[in-house]
This record gives structure tokens, C-alpha cells and sequence, in this order.
């Protein structure tokens, strides 16, 4: 249980770093303009009708790093920073989005997946808490319960996992359509590549958290039972 303790700790202490990382970097390029002006709207209506996609909306939504596609009403959802400001962070964030719609219009297998996963991990994450800690002070005499925890558990790790790919596909999309338009000019795109890689590091760290977490509860369920 110690290593399972250290191990947990360990990649919670990558993650604080990996955050401050991405809030450095993002602040960082914030204050990098963009030599064509544009903002992160009209970065992401370009990547769209670049796309042919022209039956997705592009909004802003209120509160930091708010930025989301929504599948279900087909919109790009922006936080106001992003929406209205002209630098590296807005248009990599812009177009990180649109690689979503983009997955979305062309039916990426990954993306139908984690689609799919949401209500079921809506309701796994929310039983797991209950189960899990009520199974570790019961596993002794009714370890089913911590075992009906671990289960429930064991969905949001698959989704965090399946998550892994559909962000990376989405940065990739990005980068590809800033460089092959020439939206940025080479240290603008240079700078975006690094602010989505440390946006994509989150994902994979807390992916990592979420299996060793499993493991760790796999191995009360395996030691006292």
C-alpha cells in the first residue's frame, strides 16, 4: 500500500507541475500577437469553412479555460479571452476546438467512443466515491462493496484513457491546418505547438493518475478480502 500511496503522489506532483506549465506557457504566448491580427473566432470560422463544415457556431462562453466543442448542438465554445484576443494561445486554443468539430464531421472512431462513454462514466464517477470509500471500511467483512466501487472506477479510467487520443488528434489537426494555411509565421507556430503539447501533457498525467489510483485500490481489494 505504501508504493501505491508513493506512486499516487508521485504523478500528483507531475501534475501540479505539468498545470503550472500549461499556465505559464499559455500566459506566456498571450502576449504573443499575431502578425494577421486575427482573433480566436475568426481563426476558428476559417478552420471551419476550411473544412467545409458550415453547420457549426462559434460562441463565447463565460470563465477561464471554459473552451469545449459541444457535439450535441455542433458549436465551438470559446472563453471570452480566447473568443475576442489575437495571440498564439487564443489561435491555438481556437483552432484545438475546431479539430474536435473536425473529428465530429468525420465521424473520427475515437471521438464516437468517448461520446458514447459520457453518460455511463456520468454515473460511474458519481457511484465509485460512495462505493469505494464505503468498501474500504468494509472490505473485511463485505468486499463486494469495494469491489462495486473498483468497477465503477474502472469506467472513468477507460475514458480518461480513451480521452488521450482524441486530444492529441485534435492538437494534431490544429497544428497541421495553422502551418499548411500559413496562419502563423514560424516562432508563432513554434509557440503554439509548445502550448498544446503541455495541454496535452494534463490529459495524459491524469490518465496515469486514474490507473495508478485503480491499482492502488485493486490492491486493498486483493490484500484484505
Amino acid at each position: 500500500m505504501t508504493g501505491g500511496y508513493l506512486l499516487i503522489l508521485i504523478i500528483g506532483g507531475i501534475g501540479m507541475f505539468v498545470q503550472y506549465q500549461l499556465k505559464s506557457k499559455f500566459k506566456k504566448y498571450s502576449k504573443l500577437h499575431l502578425k494577421n491580427g486575427l482573433s480566436g473566432k475568426e481563426i476558428a470560422e476559417k478552420m471551419l469553412a476550411d473544412n467545409n463544415i458550415n453547420d457549426v457556431k462559434v460562441i463565447s462562453v463565460k470563465g477561464q479555460l471554459t473552451d469545449h466543442y459541444n457535439p450535441q448542438n455542433k458549436t465551438v465554445n470559446l472563453s471570452e479571452a480566447v473568443y475576442n484576443q489575437r495571440n498564439v494561445s487564443a489561435a491555438a486554443v481556437a483552432a484545438h476546438e475546431c479539430g474536435h468539430a473536425i473529428q465530429h464531421a468525420t465521424s473520427y472512431r475515437w471521438l464516437q467512443l468517448r461520446s458514447k462513454l459520457v453518460p455511463t462514466v456520468g454515473i460511474s464517477s458519481k457511484l465509485a466515491s460512495f462505493l469505494l470509500i464505503a468498501g474500504i471500511f468494509t472490505v473485511n467483512s463485505f468486499p463486494q462493496l469495494l469491489l462495486a466501487g473498483i468497477v465503477f472506477f474502472a469506467a472513468t479510467v477507460i475514458f480518461s484513457i480513451v480521452t488521450l487520443p482524441v486530444e492529441y488528434d485534435a492538437s494534431n489537426r490544429a497544428l497541421a491546418w495553422l502551418e499548411n494555411k500559413n496562419m502563423l509565421s514560424p516562432n508563432e507556430q513554434d509557440s503554439a505547438k509548445d502550448a498544446l503539447k503541455w495541454a496535452a501533457r494534463t490529459y495524459l498525467v491524469a490518465a496515469l493518475g486514474s490507473i495508478a489510483t485503480l491499482l492502488y485500490y485493486l490492491n486493498i481489494y486483493n490484500s484484505r478480502r
